[in-house]
């Protein structure tokens, strides 16, 4: 198997959220499927950041949908939807420097999503981590 960098791993885990969202299949379905047709590649971190979503996404979208302003959770764009899990998962479940998973995940927008999708991820995201630096008493 071959060595993926930390964005590629973030980006083949993206392209897995991406995909559960249209299809009902259990994960490890998904997983395997992947694996099967070998578009991306499947290394443990890349299961273990789309298993985390799958497996806190009600907490996930719970937190999104608290730090939408003036919008609802059915009017995110799907490829936004995408991102914003992956990023809270990382901010939230996983030892990843905060300004790191947003400036990727404004990436990962910059590729697959609008333009004004990548401002909309960057301030949700942005949202969450400043209000979890408050409730740490970070500054």
């Amino acid at each position: 198997m071959k060595k993926l960098t930390r964005h590629q791993m973030r980006e083949n885990a993206f392209i897995l959220v991406f995909e559960r969202i249209f299809n009902d299949d259990p994960a490890s379905e998904l997983l395997e499927t992947a694996r099967e047709n070998g578009e991306i590649t499947i290394t443990p971190e890349v299961e273990k950041m789309f298993l985390g979503v799958v497996s806190n996404q009600t907490a996930i979208d719970e937190l999104i949908g608290a730090n939408l302003k003036k919008w609802k959770m059915d009017r995110i764009s799907k490829v936004s939807l995408a991102i914003l899990r992956l990023g809270v998962y990382e901010i939230v479940y996983d030892d990843i420097d905060n300004d790191i998973v947003v400036s990727e995940c404004v990436k990962l927008a910059s590729e697959y999503a609008f333009e004004d999708d990548i401002s909309f991820i960057n301030g949700v995201l942005g949202n969450i981590v400043r209000a979890r630096n408050a409730s740490a008493g970070e500054n």
